[in-house]
């Protein structure tokens, strides 16, 4: 008899940000901001390199790679430049540092 927890859905994305770049990257698409090919170019460049530098093949980082691909992207198309993007950033990571825990974080 098949153990019950093998037909349980897995799910797609093992953290929140990881469908929000996932949601990111296909919206810009479908406002043409890039075609999805220039999208899956810049994804198997951003694999490569990690190759490259020796990092494992796990799929662990795979999404961490996807947010580079769609950071470089956004740069290359100057959608935003990338220290608006590390602006941004700066900008999330001191609002959840100063956000009490269990309430929703907000960008000021």
């Amino acid at each position: 008899m098949p153990d019950a927890g093998m037909d349980a859905p897995t799910p797609v994305f093992a953290e929140p940000w990881q469908a929000q770049a996932f949601a990111m990257a296909v919206q810009l698409s479908k406002e043409g901001h890039f075609t999805w090919t220039e999208w899956s170019t810049a994804l198997a460049e951003e694999l490569k390199a990690a190759a490259d530098r020796g990092e494992p093949d796990d799929g662990s980082r795979y999404y961490e790679h996807w947010l580079a691909a769609l950071e470089r992207l956004t740069a290359e198309k100057r959608l935003a430049t990338r220290g608006e993007m590390l602006g941004r950033k700066e900008a999330w990571a001191d609002a959840y540092r100063h956000t009490p825990h269990g309430k929703p974080v907000e960008l000021k």
